[in-house]
Parts: structure tokens; C-alpha cells; sequence
């Protein structure tokens, strides 16, 4: 790979890294077996970026393929399957070599390849193959599954380095104090917890006073509390002045894998990823051994659902476990292996091929920790609770694309998946891969089954690295439509209808009480964890399942909500604690995610925010008494600004009438920023000065700034004055040019006025003081008047234009957006020593991208799928659902049973979450229920007395006897003086009772059916 495109993996080297990609790019790669595990392996490995992938098969499409292997169709029944999918795959992605071997597997095919992935092979190739690539140095890699259990083995020989464990980026901290003592003790400051681990090595600079920690190499530590830690002996060091930045380093490692050979003597090497299933997947170990001898022996795989197969397996297994010697066989799950070998499921490929993929990609890179060296996985839980019910799965294979489905759930279990009636919000990476798999499940394809997918996004390039059904052709086009088309082309049963809705209380029309309710559940594949309580809130409101999953980088979470068993998805949980102070960004900076931040809200008020102020004056006669109603600190900051906008530069505003005009503003704005603004900062607070306890006020987190002298050969001063100017000219309407030296001319010719710090300037340390000063200011009112006099020009409107407002736009590089923060960011650094950042980092940190990966991905839409079919099964125990949540680099996993919803006592009784209290308002088509028949009814059949309603934030009864004259819905309309729109057929309304303890927070709602 010569040169990485950035427009297509932007989100994928924001989890691997520019070096990672430049190493995978000389990878070629062997994928053996294309069935439906090898091409969710080919899929992910072609997205990734390898250099090629050849995929081998002798193999020929069957009717048992359709239900997993998402590049073959019914017409290709009988062909090759490598060759049928090659053009698909090649597809995918162009910057990958793609060809297919319809050969046998030998020695002289796998010495031309730097990793070898086996799907669908025998034990003996296994380990034949397994030699070859560990004495030749070639990665080797065996995935398989078979039914609801999975396999996955690693060998990446002896000596393999490891060059970044786990992706993160080093964890820094800045100095507080530091102990001359053995060992020192070093204080971090209190802003933020410091991120260290124990035992992890580090590095010090500009510390002041013990300098000797500067000099010194990487240091090992040992964590005393979150804000602390110990070091080396600083006994004989200097004294501590100041200062300090402790930055993690993070250190290469190697590995040592054994064949695999001598790894299936070796239980040690199993990792577990479900903490109830230990002896289970120990068991496995030896099942997977026993079923490669069971096929040698008998030319095919046990019978599903076949007792005197899985007779013969168990025993098999137990003849193992004399050599193997486990405590304990779960002989149970070696029977459900052998009645559902034959079954092929596209979740269970969709999970094993993604975690397969990952470690093709740290086999090509050294990037994050390989798997040593076994994983067993298995979801057994999604065949029928009862025992009893087992047997039903049985039915033979009829020649339907759903045949390696019904072999491990039978027909019934089929037909009931294809009734199905299924809402997906969200069509991006996650969206595409659920889609997929509802394909190859048949999900909602029957007469009577459907599936609604709604997202109001257009695929861009960055969404092709691993939104898998877009092509580049497709971008512009709406997310939504072009994935239920790729779906109809898998399985041309699909029942798909798209919508380019968002889902939040203005779609409430589409998605109403009857849509809800007309469903068997949710997926949810959203972004943002506001949309994902929002969706929760509804499918609680309308007790529907929901399937909720994650990612970010090469972590994943996946919950299963289930009414009346499981809690919900929930209140958002995240905090604000991460919000930046805006003194932090104003004036005392210490990271660079403060400087882009600081770059980007310049960026926001200058190009948007002030633009879009100037329309709304321009076309609302109400702005300026509406603005002025906001606290006289805002109006000034808005009025002023709308003022200064609309005069022209030669009468003392801001509005220019030329390009020059453009390089002038921006030349001075630079000034202003860079110099002037920071030599008041340190006029009001000199590099010497001293806080009240006399100690230097420059020091912990506030780093001593100084200003920057415009140099016009300094690319970086340039580079902020043409991105600068430029949009400001876009905000006008005025054309604007990327040519540097005309720019440089007129340069020369700008007048920068002089400026002279003033003492009467104050200068705020906290937000608390920034708030209590807006509210106080005395000069305001006074100032105020004048701009509304101002404003009030007839010959100001008159000859006003409207104004372009710029919305920010991180992925076009040729906008000046990029331009502007990186520079705007990266002077601002510069005043306050903190070191620069890339292009790619700082648009990663100032355009809030997260990081993704196809791998990911598609391992957390297979375990949702997983949880689907228990769903559909209508399980009814805790223990057969699964949360999961796992981190693909460094291979950990939690799989666990959800939590139980919370009960709450209301009057004695217990209720959780799923409990409300549903009422007719219109029962038996008579008219509706007037507010006091509601409470009688309460009363009459809960045994409780309603002293308050809510109807959202409206208080719509307190006990106010007048209102139980009236209908529910008048008093609704009468308290918020709004209409009810037609289709809200459910009113919630929150109810205060008489008998609630005191300390009753929550009571169920009243769902109040209109």
C-alpha cells in the first residue's frame, strides 16, 4: 500500500493508526473455505485493508450455504463457491487484490502467504498445515462453527512482537507535587483522576526544580490512589519547584505460540468469555476433537437431532477426557453439539468471523494482543428452555435457503422467524450487519412478517470501510433505501420498507401507539446514547422487546431488553464531568483537546453562529427584544456582533467589501488572538506572579503562555489567515483564493493597530466568578441602548444582505474547515508550549469522530442476533439471555446474565419499571372519561388515591375540583394550551398518590389510551 486513503479508512486509522496500515498493507492473505464462515472472515480482512486475499474452496454451492454465506444466490447452486463470490468480494474493496483457488489445499499454495485462515477443515489438515506455517513463519489461524458453538485457535509462532497492547492512547497527567523520599511520591492535580495502571513504565518532562526526573528513562510506578502514585528513590534529587507533565510509555513485547499440535494438549491456553460456562467450553475442547474423528470415521457429520449420533460423540468425548482428565464433562452440551453439528447459523458466523478477522489484522500488524491461543463460544441457550421441546426441532432438510437454520430449530421455529414484525433504527455499520444477518435468517420474510428500517442519513465515503452493503457509487444516496435494496437482492423474500425518519418526538406521527404496537420488537443500531434512551423510553411505554449494540474501536456492548424480565436500556448515564471549564479554554489551556476545542467554538460563533444572528435580525422584527430578554452580558455579545457585522470596515464594522478586506480581518483577528489577548493575560498575571498562599500562580495545570510574533514565512501563521479568510469572505459572499503569494502581497499591506494591555481588565479564574460578573455588569445597560439605537437604522436593514452561515464539515478536505482548526488549534498550542497535534488527530478530536472497525461490528451484530432468536423462542429465563460487553484487541470478554429491573413499593405493593396502570378513556365506544372519573377509577380498581398528575412537565391536577368535570384529553389541552395531535392514542401521565411513603421518588405511570 502506497498511500493509505484517508477518505475511505478515516474511521478504521483512528482504531489501527497510520503505521499498523502501512504494515497490513503488505500482508497477503489465505482464507480456506468459503461457506458462511470463511466469507464473514473475507469480508471483514478486504475491508481491513491487506494487501490481497486469495479464497479457496473446491467446494459447490448447496441449499445449506444460503442460510450464512450472504454472497451466494439460488442460481449459483451447483457452482464453485470461491468463484461465485469472487466479484463481490473484490467489490468491497478495490484497493485489495482479490482472487479465488478452486484447487486443493498444499504446502507450495501456503508458502505464498504471510497468514493462513482455515474455516471448514479436518483436524488432520489442521495440524498438517498448522506445522508447515509454524516452521515457516507464517501466521495460521483455524476458525470454525457448528450450530450454536464456535472455535477459534491462533498460532503467530515463536517470538511474535507485539507492538502496541491494546491501542490506547498513553495516559498523561500533570504534576502537582513531588516527595524527596524512597520512593517519591508524585501528586497529581486534582482536575482529573491520573489513568495509570500499576506496574506500567513512564516518562517526566518539564519538571522544574527536580530536574533529574527529566533526564531519566522510562520509570516503572506503583499506584497509590487515583491521584497519586510512587517512582524512584527522589531522595537525593533537587528540590521540587513546579510544574510537570508524567506521560505512560508504552512498550513493545513478544509472545510465544505453540503448534497447534501441542496447543490441544494444553487447557491452559483456553480464554474464557463466559464465567458460567467454564467447564462447559473445556468440554468443548475435546467435543470439537471428538466430532473431526466422528467425521473421519463416518464420512459425514452426526444427524441433527439424532440420539444414537450424539451416543456415539459423548463417548467418543469421554474416551478423550482418560488423557485429558476434567473434573467434570457437560455431557449435555457435547449432545445439543452433535444434534446441531450440521446446522450452519449466520449469527454465530457473524461473531467467530468478526474476533477471526481481528486477529488476521494483528497477525499483519503487531497492532493490539493476539489470542493464546484457544476460545471456545457457544450459544446453546437459544434452542427451547424446556427439554421437552428439543425434539420439535427435528426435521429434515427440504432444499430452502433456510435449511442450515432448521436443522438446529426445526420448521415451526422457521415459520414463526419469518412472521415476524421487526423495527431497525439506524442503517450505518452496525444497521448493515443486523440487516444482513435478518436476511439470512429469514427475519419478517413470511406473508405476514416485516421489517421497517429508518435513518435520515446519505452514505458518505467514510461509511464503506465498513458499512458493507454501500458501494462507492451509492454515496449521496440515502442509508436507508440502497441497505433494504442490497437486502432484497440476498433474500428477495424480504419484507423491507425504509424510511429517512429520526426517530425523536417529532416522527411520533410515523412511529405511533398502533406502529408499536403492531411489533414484535426493536433493534436498535444508533450512535448516540441520547437516541438510544429516547427508543428505550418508547418500547418501554409500549412494552416491546429491544436489541441494543455499540462500538467504539475494537470494543463492543450488546443488551437485551425484555419486558417484565430484564431492566431497560435506562436513564443517560454519562456525565458531564467531562466538559471542558470555559476558563480552561478562555485562558488557561493544558491539553491540546482544550485547544481544539477552543478552535472549534471560534470557528462556531465567528462562521456560524454570528451569520445566522444577522439573518434572524434581518427577517424578524421581535430578534432584538427577544435577544435583549436573554441578560444584558448575552445581548451585547449577540447584538454587538450583528452590529459590527452589518457595517462596513470603513465606518468601524466588520463587513468587508473586498477579498482584501477578507486577508485584513484575519490578519488582525490573528493578532488579536495569538498576541494581544495573551499579553493581557500575562500583564494581569506576570510569569512571576504569586497566588494569595504565596505560591506561583503558573504552575499544576496552568501553563505560563507567551505571545506569538506574525512571521509571514511561518506556514503555520499563513495557513490560519488563508483558511481564516477565506471563510469569512464564504460568510459574505465574497471570492476568495488558496494562492499563497498574492495572499502574502497583500499581507504587506495590512495595517495591524497598535495595542497596549489595560490594567482595568479582569481577567476570570472560574467559571463560578465568569457567571456572577455577567450578572453584575454595570456599563451594559448603558452600552445596550446605544446598539439598539444603533440597530434601529432604517439605513442599516435597507441595505443589509443575508448572510451564509457555515456548518461545520469535517470530511471535505478542501473546504477550509479542517484548515482553520488545525491551525487556529496548533498556534494556540504554541502560546502555551502544549504540543501540536496531526491533521488526523486533531479531526478526530475537534469533528467527535468515533473510531470503528468492521470487526467489531459485525461481532456485536452477531450476538444480537443470538439474543433475537431467544426472542422468538419467547424465552422466559433470566439465564437464557446474555448482555455482553468485550474488547476485540486485547481479547476480553464478559458475557452475563442482565439485570432484573428495580422494584419500587408503592402502598405496600412492588413494581418495577415494566408496571403501569392502563386505562380506556372511551370503553365500549362510550364517550370519554371525564378527569374525575379517571381518579374514581384509580381508586376503585388499585386501591389508590391520586393527589397530583403530571402530563410531561405540565402539573395538570393538584386537586383542583373543577377540573374532574372535564374529559382527560380537554384537561391536557386547557393546562398546556395545546392541541393533542390526532395520532397520539396514549397519553402517559405520571400520578402523585395520597398513600406513598414519603421518600417514593417513582410511581407507575397511567397509560392513558384515547
Amino acid at each position: 500500500m502506497s498511500e493509505i486513503d484517508e477518505g475511505f479508512y478515516s474511521r478504521q486509522l483512528y482504531v489501527l493508526g497510520h503505521d499498523a496500515m502501512y504494515r497490513m498493507g503488505k500482508a497477503n492473505v489465505l482464507i480456506a473455505g468459503l461457506r458462511g464462515l470463511g466469507v464473514e472472515i473475507a469480508k471483514n480482512v478486504i475491508l481491513s485493508g491487506v494487501k490481497s486475499v486469495t479464497i479457496q474452496d473446491e467446494g459447490q454451492t448447496e441449499w445449506t450455504d444460503l442460510s450464512s454465506q450472504f454472497f451466494l444466490k439460488e442460481s449459483h447452486l451447483g457452482q464453485n463457491r470461491a468463484t461465485c463470490s469472487l466479484q463481490q468480494l473484490s467489490d468491497l474493496n478495490p484497493r485489495v487484490r482479490v482472487s479465488a483457488h478452486t484447487g486443493p489445499l498444499d504446502n507450495d499454495l501456503l508458502l505464498q502467504f504471510q497468514v493462513v485462515v482455515l474455516t471448514d477443515s479436518s483436524l488432520d489438515d489442521q495440524k498438517r498445515f498448522g506445522e508447515l506455517c509454524h516452521s515457516q513463519g507464517i501466521k495460521f489461524i483455524v476458525a470454525d462453527t457448528r450450530g450454536l458453538c464456535g472455535q477459534l485457535f491462533c498460532d503467530f509462532g515463536e517470538e511474535f512482537e507485539v507492538l502496541d497492547r491494546d491501542g490506547e492512547a498513553p495516559a498523561s497527567a500533570v504534576i502537582q507535587r513531588i516527595t524527596k523520599d524512597n520512593p517519591g511520591v508524585v501528586l497529581c492535580t486534582d482536575e482529573q483522576r491520573h489513568e495509570f495502571s500499576d506496574g506500567i513504565k513512564v516518562s517526566f518532562s518539564e519538571v522544574q526544580g527536580m530536574t533529574e526526573l527529566n533526564s531519566i528513562g522510562p520509570v516503572e510506578i506503583r499506584v497509590r490512589d487515583p491521584y497519586s502514585f510512587s517512582t524512584v528513590d527522589t531522595s537525593a534529587f533537587s528540590e521540587y519547584e513546579g510544574g510537570g507533565i508524567v506521560t505512560e510509555v508504552k512498550e513493545t513485547f513478544k509472545i510465544d505460540f505453540k503448534p497447534l499440535s501441542e496447543a490441544l494438549l494444553d487447557h491452559e491456553l483456553l480464554i474464557n468469555n463466559d464465567y458460567g460456562k467454564i467447564q462447559r467450553h473445556n468440554t468443548l475442547h475435546l467435543a470439537f476433537q471428538a466430532l473431526h474423528s466422528f467425521v473421519k470415521k463416518q464420512q459425514r457429520l452426526p444427524l441433527p437431532w439424532c440420539q444414537s449420533d450424539a451416543d456415539v460423540l459423548l463417548d467418543m468425548v469421554r474416551e478423550l477426557n482418560t488423557v485429558a482428565q476434567l473434573e467434570q464433562l457437560d455431557e449435555a452440551a457435547v449432545r445439543k453439539l452433535s444434534y446441531t453439528a450440521q446446522g450452519d447459523l449466520a449469527p454465530m458466523n457473524a461473531f467467530i468471523g468478526g474476533l477471526a478477522a481481528q486477529e488476521v489484522i494483528k497477525a499483519c500488524s503487531g497492532k493490539f494482543t493476539p489470542l493464546q491461543q484457544w476460545l471456545y463460544f457457544d450459544a446453546l441457550e437459544c434452542l427451547p428452555e424446556e427439554e421437552d421441546q428439543l425434539t420439535e426441532c427435528s426435521s429434515p432438510a427440504k432444499g430452502t435457503r433456510y435449511d442450515g437454520q432448521i436443522t438446529v430449530f426445526g420448521e415451526a421455529f422457521q415459520e414463526k422467524l419469518e412472521r415476524q414484525r421487526y423495527f431497525l433504527v439506524g442503517a450505518g455499520a452496525i444497521g448493515c450487519e443486523l440487516l444482513k444477518n435478518f436476511a439470512l435468517m429469514g427475519l419478517g420474510a413470511g406473508e405476514e412478517g416485516h421489517i421497517t428500517v429508518t435513518d435520515m442519513d446519505f452514505i458518505e465515503k467514510s461509511n464503506l470501510n465498513r458499512q458493507f452493503l454501500f458501494r462507492s457509487q451509492d454515496i449521496g444516496k440515502p442509508k436507508s433505501d440502497v441497505a433494504a435494496k442490497a437486502v432484497r437482492e440476498m433474500n428477495p423474500q424480504m419484507n423491507i420498507t425504509a424510511h429517512k425518519n429520526r426517530l425523536d418526538p417529532d416522527s411520533e406521527g410515523v412511529y405511533d401507539y398502533n406502529f408499536f404496537k403492531g411489533l414484535n420488537g426493536v433493534a436498535a443500531a444508533l450512535d448516540n446514547v441520547e437516541a438510544r434512551v429516547y427508543l428505550d423510553g418508547r418500547c418501554v411505554q409500549h412494552q416491546t422487546p429491544m436489541l441494543e449494540g455499540g462500538t467504539l474501536g475494537s470494543k463492543g456492548h450488546t443488551l437485551v431488553v425484555v419486558p417484565h424480565l430484564t431492566e431497560s436500556y435506562g436513564r443517560d448515564q454519562s456525565s458531564s464531568d467531562k466538559a471542558i471549564p470555559l476558563c480552561t479554554l478562555k485562558n488557561f489551556p493544558y491539553r491540546i483537546e482544550h485547544t481544539l476545542q477552543w478552535a472549534r467554538d471560534h470557528f462556531e460563533g465567528q462562521f456560524k453562529q454570528t451569520p445566522e444572528n444577522v439573518n434572524l435580525f434581518l427577517r424578524d422584527v421581535g430578534f432584538v427584544e427577544r435577544t435583549l430578554g436573554h441578560g444584558d452580558a448575552e445581548a451585547l455579545e449577540v447584538l454587538g456582533g450583528v452590529w459590527s457585522s452589518l457595517e462596513e470596515m470603513q465606518v468601524g464594522g466588520q463587513r468587508p467589501t473586498s477579498w482584501k478586506d477578507c486577508v485584513s480581518w484575519a490578519r488582525c483577528k490573528w493578532e488579536t488572538v495569538y498576541n494581544n489577548d495573551i499579553r493581557q493575560l500575562l500583564h494581569c498575571f506576570p510569569p512571576e506572579q504569586k497566588t494569595d498562599s504565596g505560591l506561583p500562580f503558573w504552575s499544576g495545570s496552568k501553563r505560563c503562555p507567551h505571545p506569538l510574533t506574525f512571521d509571514p514565512n511561518n506556514t503555520t501563521h499563513v495557513e490560519y489567515v488563508v483558511a481564516a479568510a477565506n471563510l469569512y469572505a464564504q460568510i459574505y459572499g465574497v471570492n476568495g483564493t488558496r494562492d499563497f503569494a498574492s495572499i502574502r502581497e497583500i499581507l504587506e499591506t495590512v495595517s495591524v493597530p497598535p495595542f497596549t494591555p489595560k490594567s482595568s481588565v479582569k481577567i476570570h479564574l472560574t467559571d463560578k466568578e465568569m457567571k456572577e460578573d455577567k450578572t453584575k455588569d454595570s456599563d451594559d445597560a448603558a452600552r445596550l441602548e446605544e446598539l439598539k439605537g444603533k440597530l434601529a437604522s432604517p439605513s442599516l436593514k435597507s441595505s443589509a444582505m443575508q448572510m451564509n452561515p457555515i456548518d461545520f464539515e469535517k470530511d471535505d478536505d478542501s473546504n477550509f474547515h479542517m484548515d482553520y482548526i488545525v491551525a487556529a488549534s496548533n498556534l494556540r498550542a504554541e502560546n502555551y508550549d502544549i504540543p501540536a497535534a496531526d491533521r488526523h488527530q486533531s479531526k478526530r478530536i475537534a469533528g467527535r469522530i468515533i473510531p470503528a472497525i468492521a470487526t467489531t461490528t459485525a461481532a456485536v451484530a452477531g450476538l444480537m442476533c443470538l439474543e433475537l432468536y431467544k426472542l422468538v423462542q419467547g424465552h422466559q429465563k433470566l439465564s437464557s439471555y446474555r448482555t455482553s460487553y468485550f474488547i476485540l484487541a486485547v481479547q476480553y470478554f464478559v458475557l452475563a446474565q442482565p439485570r432484573r429491573p428495580q422494584t419500587f413499593q408503592v402502598a405496600g405493593k412492588k413494581y418495577t419499571l415494566w408496571d403501569d396502570f392502563l386505562v380506556e378513556g372511551r370503553r365500549g365506544g362510550q364517550q370519554e372519561m371525564t378527569l374525575g372519573d379517571l381518579v374514581e377509577y384509580i381508586k376503585e380498581n388499585y386501591s389508590l388515591t391520586i393527589c397530583s398528575l403530571l402530563y410531561g412537565p405540565s402539573l395538570i391536577y393538584s386537586g383542583q375540583k373543577d377540573r374532574l368535570k372535564l374529559s382527560v384529553s380537554d384537561v391536557v389541552k386547557m393546562v398546556t394550551k395545546k392541541e393533542i395531535p390526532p395520532y397520539k392514542k396514549m397519553l402517559d401521565l405520571m400520578p402523585s398518590f395520597v398513600e406513598e411513603e414519603e421518600d417514593c421518588e417513582v410511581a407507575p405511570p397511567i397509560r392513558y389510551l384515547l
